[in-house]
Parts: C-alpha cells; structure tokens; sequence
C-alpha cells in the first residue's frame, strides 16, 4: 500500500510510519515536492502518483463539497485523526492515536477492494498509565 501523509501531518511521522509499516510505500507531502497545493490537487496528482490511502488532520475535508467530491474521486482511503488538545501534549496524544491505529488500518484496508473513509477518534489524556510509590504501594516483591 502507498500512504500519503497530507501537508498538517507531521514530517516526523514518516520514519515512525516507515519503521512500523515496513511493506508500505510512506511518504509526506513536502517529499514531493508539493507543499502548498489546495487539497483537491493533492488528491487527484496522488491518484495520478498511484497512492492508495491520504493521512491526514484536516477533519474539515468530508464537510466542504469540493473536497469530499475530490476524496470520491480520487479513490484514495481517507484516513483521518483529529488533535482535540492544543500544543504539545495534544499532538503527543493525536500520534500516539495515530501510531497505535495505523497497523491494524492498513490490515483492515488490504482487505478491501474499494475505498473507505476512516475517522483515528484519539487517545484520552486520562486513563492511559497509572504511577505507583512503590514506598506507600509496593509491588508484592519489591524489596
């Protein structure tokens, strides 16, 4: 499969994507040359190009009527992640969202024939990890 990261993925993501994904073709946007295209332009060169799937963080694309009529024609699987939390801590949250899912996505998508919409809903900031002193609650063999 070749997955395209969009313009508003990180650069960083791709020796991650690469390493994790290493069967897929990954390559951002900037690599090509083509920073600063509208997106309905993406899309279509990327189908030109051969990509199969779009990464990408604009959750606005499926709500404007030329965007969503370029991502139907293009073909390509839409795959879309959405950072709900400002700054650093929420882009930490949103790759995070992103490395854990795109694995089992691009296993999922090989088993399709025809192009699919997905929505990475997140990681929650709460919930994720507990800290234990091991002074006050010490593991049952901890000396």
């Amino acid at each position: 499969m070749r997955i395209l990261l969009d313009e508003d993925t990180p650069v960083q993501l791709v020796s991650v994507l690469r390493h994790l994904l290493p069967h897929e073709k990954v390559d951002h946007l900037r690599e090509l040359g083509w920073k600063g295209k509208k997106d309905h332009a993406v899309l279509a060169d990327a189908h030109n190009a051969r990509f199969d799937a779009i990464l990408t963080n604009d959750s606005r694309q499926l709500e404007e009527p030329i965007e969503t009529t370029a991502i139907r024609k293009s073909g390509l699987h839409h795959i879309r992640y959405t950072q709900r939390r400002p700054g650093l801590k929420g882009l930490a949250l949103a790759m995070g969202a992103v490395i854990s899912s795109m694995p089992g996505i691009v296993d999922d998508l090989a088993e399709v024939t025809d192009q699919r919409l997905v929505h990475i809903h997140g990681l929650e900031p709460r919930g994720r990890y507990t800290i234990v002193d091991p002074r006050r609650d010490p593991p049952r063999y901890w000396r």
